[in-house]
């Protein structure tokens, strides 16, 4: 008897299996490069290549997430080809902090042959189910499309490389949105997608889980290095009360109220994607900014905030909350007034940049968040009621 690759659907949403968990390690690795190159490049166009290598990390992780959405990981040519993609996945990761300098080819090679090799799997396995094997088509001619961009900018200069890579990146996700159109194939519609919404909240909510684990890793490392002074031990206090804070935001009520709504609803691949597919990657961002600013907070705790320090230390959470609002408008469309006043507030902070210190911007920045998580823990409770 043949192995099934695809996965028993019942009422029940699936669990994240062991495997799953597995893979998203390469992905811990590939967020703590990240922060790790942004650290290093404290400048825009260090800003703006760190977005692009989170955007391309965000494409390969959750293509493969909505692929393993309908593939069974228990399977033996799934699980091999999971782990086939892990290694090419610690290829490319490694290549992160270097992927605008010499390393920018084996970034570029080992991007391709994830998203590829991925594609080229997933027709192997929908062979004998026509409107999957059409949708997965069109997709591989996709990336057949932006894979020339991403080699080809790998030769050029660093600031044509990142207009080249920029491109791919908006081939890739603009195809994403609009079905990828391919002439004589025509368009995926979502209704034509089998989407487990329940398993794609749960992984995009551990997904966020380990950005959160990686932030307090980079700044407990940090922490553990340095001389234990009152105000050291204070920047470490707020950097830790943010990372709680915004774990509060998004899994108090949000994560688990969107996987309901997204398990419910008509058309579960529109919403799963407009509410899981491009968003959360804010709150990713967020967090690995917000990492790097309080790793520049805890080893320059005193003393006026440099302009790198700044940015990172009230970016982080502006990002964070920005993909909280749209997060939340994604998955229940409706705008929350206390989200957007506490972006609002958290911007209003570039104003006092001048006139505080390091930790005391942190710890508003990180009071903004705390009486954010509180309010909407009030206002939840009493729609409960």
């Amino acid at each position: 008897m043949a192995e099934t690759l695809f996965r028993e659907r019942t009422d029940k949403s699936a669990e994240v299996t062991s495997v799953e968990l597995f893979f998203d390690l390469v992905f811990v690795f590939a967020i703590t490069q990240i922060s790790h190159f942004l650290l290093h490049h404290l400048d825009w166009l260090g800003a703006v290549e760190a977005a692009l290598l989170l955007l391309a990390t965000w494409s390969a992780w959750g293509d493969t997430v909505l692929v393993t959405n309908l593939l069974e990981p228990r399977s033996q040519g799934v699980r091999t080809t999971l782990f086939t993609l892990m290694a090419v996945g610690v290829v490319f990761s490694s290549a992160i902090p270097d992927a605008f300098a010499q390393r920018g080819l084996v970034f570029a090679v080992a991007f391709v042959l994830f998203q590829f090799g991925r594609s080229v799997f997933m027709l192997y396995a929908t062979r004998s189910r026509p409107a999957l094997f059409s949708n997965f088509l069109r997709t591989s001619i996709w990336v057949v499309a932006y894979s020339a961009l991403w080699i080809g900018g790998a030769f050029a200069e660093r600031e044509l490389r990142l207009a080249a890579w920029a491109l791919a990146l908006l081939i890739d996700y603009g195809g994403s949105a609009i079905g990828f159109p391919t002439p004589g194939l025509g368009r995926t519609a979502t209704r034509d997608l089998t989407v487990d919404g329940g398993h794609l909240a749960e992984r995009i909510s551990l997904f966020v889980m380990i950005a959160l684990g990686e932030s307090i890793l980079v700044t407990g490392s940090q922490f553990a290095e340095l001389e234990w002074t009152p105000a050291v031990v204070a920047a470490m206090a707020s950097a830790l009360l943010q990372s709680m804070a915004m774990w509060w935001i998004y899994f108090y009520w949000t994560a688990d109220m969107a996987k309901t709504v997204v398990t419910r609803a008509e058309d579960p691949a529109n919403l799963a994607l407009r509410a899981f597919g491009y968003v959360p990657w804010l709150l990713v961002a967020g967090i690995v900014v917000g990492a790097v600013g309080d790793d520049l907070l805890v080893a320059h705790p005193e003393g006026h905030p440099e302009p790198a320090a700044a940015w990172a230390l009230i970016g982080g959470p502006a990002l964070f909350l920005l993909g909280a609002v749209l997060f939340a408008f994604g998955a229940f469309s409706k705008w929350s007034v206390v989200r957007i006043g506490a972006l609002l507030a958290t911007l209003s902070l570039a104003a006092l940049v001048p006139l505080v210190s390091t930790l005391l911007l942190s710890v508003m920045s990180t009071g903004i968040l705390i009486v954010m998580a509180a309010i909407e823990r009030t206002v939840v409770a009493r729609q409960r009621r």
